[in-house]
């Protein structure tokens, strides 16, 4: 290199140089420092601030590349292992790292302290098997991680806990076997990821309770294709609404989701999710799972109703725009009626009535970056006094049947008890038993003459009544003689004869062993 110097024209008053000519003799010698230039290796391909060194065989990253470099290719080489010694010298600057097709194995803490401002890094098709915290916990600034087609099978939860600015990461291709939940809940969550691509892996199912908390913004850049899913109704009815809300994660890969059907332990049925009557999943179910996304919404005949709009977009620099059933435009800040629409996207129906059920599309517009989303959210619209009016006749209809069924099986009854004609045979036969049993009564208290009775007491009119004591007196009773119904009638008769006696005179005859004779 060869440098011609003029030189500078002096003025008749000017001695020195200026500060403008002195400023020029120094950016001139910077530039043509040899320590501040650094040299382009013969492995490597250089263009200003971009250096390839790709299929060289390389160990590790030569040490005389250009300090101030903002690209590096290292893939197909056999770097193996990331420690702290693999990058030698300072890249304060550089802010993509490809690393892709190096058989790396492990990644050491520290391995990327000299390469502080990386925004994209890619560590794709290498053998990692796990990703462990405190692994990438210099990269402050990342925004952008590639580690599909890897064998990664476990993610630490705190693995990616300091990328506070990462928003895409790519892990498809791997064996992770649930779905990384941590990303979007919980002390490690990554607020700004709106990539998640977890295709091709082997997730059987969707932690349905917690992906219904993952906000809008960040729900629709997920990407499960390719997963060996088992079918289930509650995720055929995820995939259908984010179908229908069109997220480019559903549409643009509507035949890469399958579900195995298990016929038995050994055979199964792989169907496709995204197929009209799919394992015959009933409505309810369906449209339940719609009311907690949020794309179906209920609301009465003269009461208010709130419709939220949960765009990725959704900001302080966010606009939105509500479109109704027939197409007309609801803007914040303009008389729409019974319609308002606020900043925040919200949408307010005042009164609404039978003609405001359909279709509404929220879209939502970011001015930074230039970004637009639309939300379809079906609302119906129903007469709740209707619905409780028919509801109260239909159960009066049901206490008014059941009331009836009652009064005409008691009157069954009484009709069966008291009014059944009964055969002269039966009353026969009664009359019968009646007659038998008032004969075994008398013959405990049985009136008439006895043997050693005199001519004189017959003759009086007197009868003798001998009183025999039961075989299985009551307990409880003294001793006293235990007396029937007809008994008992029969013995009132004898006490109330006319024959004078005093009481002790009568107790002592009713308890002693000689006849008790009653005078008539």
């Amino acid at each position: 290199m060869s440098l011609r110097f003029h030189t500078l024209p002096t003025l008749p008053r000017a001695v020195k140089p200026g500060c403008r000519e002195l400023l020029c003799l120094l950016v001139i010698a910077v530039m043509v420092s040899p320590s501040s230039s650094g040299l382009c290796p013969t492995a490597c391909i250089c263009a200003t601030d971009i250096v390839s060194c790709t299929n060289k065989n390389l160990s590790k990253v030569p040490g005389n590349l250009f300090r101030l470099i903002k690209r590096l290719d290292l893939s197909y080489n056999r770097i193996g292992l990331l420690d702290a010694d693999w990058i030698p010298v300072s890249f304060v600057k550089l802010s993509t790292l490809i690393v892709r097709h190096n058989n790396i194995t492990s990644i050491s803490t520290g391995s990327f302290s000299t390469t502080p401002n990386l925004k994209c890094l890619d560590l794709s098709s290498n053998r990692l098997k796990s990703v462990k915290s405190a692994m990438f916990q210099e990269l402050k600034v990342l925004e952008v991680l590639l580690l599909y087609n890897n064998h990664i099978s476990y993610l630490d939860p705190a693995a990616f806990g300091g990328l506070s600015h990462l928003q895409k990461l790519y892990l498809s291709g791997n064996f992770l076997t649930k779905f990384p939940m941590d990303l979007y809940v919980g002390r490690f969550k990554l607020a700004d990821l709106t990539f998640l691509d977890v295709s091709y892996n082997q997730i059987a199912s969707i932690p349905m309770h917690h992906i219904n908390l993952v906000p809008g913004k960040q729900l629709r850049g997920i990407f499960l294709h390719g997963n060996p899913f088992v079918c289930d109704c509650s995720l055929y009815s995820l995939l259908t609404f984010w179908y229908r809300r069109h997220f480019n994660s559903v549409t643009d890969f509507k035949h890469d989701y399958t579900c195995r059907l298990w016929l038995d332990s050994r055979h199964s049925h792989q169907l496709l999710l995204l197929q009209d009557s799919f394992l015959n999943c009933s409505h309810s179910v369906i449209n339940g799972s719609f009311h907690a996304l949020g794309f179906i919404h209920e609301a009465q005949v003269g009461e208010r109703a709130i419709v939220h709009c949960d765009g990725k977009t959704g900001n302080g620099n966010t606009d939105f725009i509500w479109v109704g059933p027939d197409n007309r435009l609801l803007e914040p800040d303009k008389d729409t009626g019974n319609f308002r629409v606020f900043y925040n996207g919200s949408l307010v129906i005042e009164n609404p009535g039978f003609e405001d059920a359909g279709v509404y599309s929220c879209i939502a517009m970011n001015r930074q970056r230039l970004l637009n989303e639309t939300v379809d959210i079906m609302i119906n619209v129903s007469n709740f006094t209707i619905n409780r009016s028919h509801h109260a006749h239909e159960a009066f209809n049901t206490a008014f049947t059941t009331l009836a069924a009652c009064v005409v099986s008691i009157v069954l009854v009484l009709l069966y008890l008291y009014l059944t004609p009964c055969p002269c045979k039966c009353r026969d036969k009664r009359q019968k038993n009646a007659l038998n049993q008032s004969n075994a009564h008398s013959s405990i208290l049985s009136p008439g003459p006895t043997r050693d009775a005199s001519a004189e007491d017959r003759k009086a009119g007197k009868r003798v009544v001998f009183l025999e004591p039961l075989k299985d007196p009551a307990v409880g009773q003294n001793g006293k003689v235990k007396l029937v119904p007809s008994e008992t009638v029969i013995a009132e008769g004898i006490l109330k004869s006319s024959r004078a006696k005093s009481d002790s005179d009568s107790v002592n005859s009713v308890f002693s062993d000689t006849p008790f004779v009653a005078s008539t």
